[in-house]
């Protein structure tokens, strides 16, 4: 398939969008009749392919831009671009990076087709009547026709900072391109049930499931509270919540609605108490252990959300904490080794000003304590991800050692990691977790210990980790994004 018209120079940021999404529906409409002409009247005569649309920008200029932004605007003078998908879905999030683009290096931006061949089964994804048969299913190679994902342009080079190039030199506009995009929102739908054409990208005027502040759990008992905090917010009107959303895009509106559970639950069930403007929050029961939570994130992460918070249980490691005590980390000992080759352990992950305030700011409102008192209940420092979920029968003299030296306050088996990852992709992070069992001093976590202690204090925590996101979405986009985590050679695109 050739470019239906020539790169177009816009600088209405409306026209520019309205522009990719043209040539993208021009691209998708091309492979899915081709496709499904092949599936009724065999191999097409000739190779069928059709590319992503894509932004370009040139500067000559070291613009001086306000400093105190993280993102919206080049490190220097060049060419910078990226492949876009699903610019329907991303609309709003496109006309905001690229309107603050081209005000802090007034020039316009261009649209036009790329080089990168978009793979027919990310075109056809859309379309619950079309599937892509396995291979052997048809009379011809697919490959041999139609473009499939290629693993070796579905990367994350660019979060990486491995001085990603595209192939005409250009730098990366922003930190995912098309195919990597596509290739998660098809992984989202499988993890979390969650149909990722429903997602739209705040401030948007057209409904969406996905959230722009997204809590991580551990534990089923959060989603069971989850669901009677929606169905409350939800018999409120002046509450700003529109719906509340389960597994399957099971959708309610009214607080006593049913919301039946899919015949076959998720790996990582999320659920969505949504608003208009997209600032609800998505909870997603991650399960346990690093691999889950690097999962979850890798894939959350091209939503773009404003933030994400752990809220789940860790062993308490001090003598003075209590079952039922919160832990705000602000440091992690990473021995979940997840991550290893995509951010080594030598990296450290900084706390987040803006997470961390918000965070003790809600455990204050919640629990009624502040300043000295707050001690009672609450711990800072640092917490300890490991991913032998059995760590306490290892040799003391290992991982017990390594805790105490590093002044480890908690450990689980999530945090270091959904934190890791939050540092790798731009996407503010925090934990507060809730010591549930003292394995170093003989409170384990058993069956009837733990029941008790989840009926007293889940519904406290959550209700904490949701009132820091309420703080959050109350703060400027500016200051919520901040510059901790923005390279030397930095996206434009948040």
């Amino acid at each position: 398939m050739k470019a239906s018209s020539t790169p177009a120079r816009l600088s209405p940021i409306c026209a520019a969008v309205a522009h990719l999404q043209k040539l993208y529906a021009e691209a998708t409409g091309f492979l899915r009749s081709a496709f499904l002409e092949a599936l009724t009247k065999g191999r097409p005569a000739g190779r069928v392919r059709a590319y992503y649309p894509e932004i370009r920008v040139t500067t000559d200029s070291y613009a001086r831009t306000d400093s105190r932004l993280s993102f919206g605007h080049v490190a220097e003078p060049g060419t910078y671009a990226t492949t876009i998908t699903r610019p329907d879905l991303y609309q709003n999030y496109l006309m905001q990076q690229i309107g603050i683009l081209m005000r802090n290096h007034q020039v316009p931006v261009t649209i036009g087709v790329s080089s990168t061949p978009m793979p027919v089964h990310f075109a056809v994804a859309g379309d619950d009547g079309v599937t892509i048969p396995q291979e052997g299913a048809l009379d011809f190679v697919l490959r041999d026709v139609f473009d499939v994902p290629d693993l070796a342009t579905t990367n994350d080079d660019i979060a990486n900072g491995l001085h990603f190039r595209y192939p005409d030199g250009a730098a990366p506009l922003a930190t995912f391109t098309a195919q990597r995009i596509d290739y998660s929102l098809a992984r989202l739908a499988h993890y979390t049930a969650t149909n990722p054409r429903h997602f739209h990208h705040s401030p948007a005027t057209n409904p969406r499931h996905f959230q722009n502040f997204v809590l991580f759990t551990n534990y089923q008992f959060y989603v069971e509270e989850f669901e009677a905090h929606a169905r409350h917010m939800l018999a409120d009107p002046a509450s700003g919540y529109t719906a509340f959303v389960g597994p399957g895009n099971v959708t309610i509106t009214a607080p006593d609605a049913p919301l039946p559970a899919p015949a076959k639950m998720p790996q990582m069930p999320a659920y969505h108490l949504t608003r208009a403007d997209g600032g609800g929050v998505t909870l997603v029961n991650i399960g346990v252990g690093p691999s889950n939570a690097k999962t979850a994130t890798d894939h959350i992460a091209v939503l773009r959300p404003h933030a994400w918070i752990m809220v789940g249980h860790c062993a308490g490691l001090r003598n003075s904490q209590n079952l039922g005590d919160f832990v705000l980390g602000h440091a992690y000992l990473r021995e979940d080794h997840v991550l290893d080759d995509d951010l080594p352990p030598w990296v450290p992950i900084p706390a987040l000003a803006e997470i961390q305030v918000a965070l003790e700011h809600a455990v204050e409102e919640v629990t009624e304590l502040s300043g000295y008192e707050l001690k009672r209940i609450m711990r800072t420092g640092t917490i300890a991800s490991i991913d032998n979920r059995n760590w306490e029968l290892s040799d003391p003299r290992g991982p017990v050692q390594r805790l105490s030296q590093s002044r480890a306050v908690a450990l689980d088996m999530e945090s270091a990691t959904i934190a890791a990852n939050g540092f790798r992709f731009r996407v503010p992070y925090g934990t507060l977790l809730c010591v549930s069992d003292k394995p170093l001093h003989g409170e384990l976590k058993l069956p009837g210990m733990a029941s008790d202690f989840y009926k007293t204090q889940v519904a406290r925590h959550l209700q904490i980790g949701l009132r820091a996101m309420e703080l959050l979405r109350d703060m400027p986009l500016e200051r919520m994004h901040s510059r901790k985590l923005r390279s030397f050679d930095e996206t434009a695109f948040l």
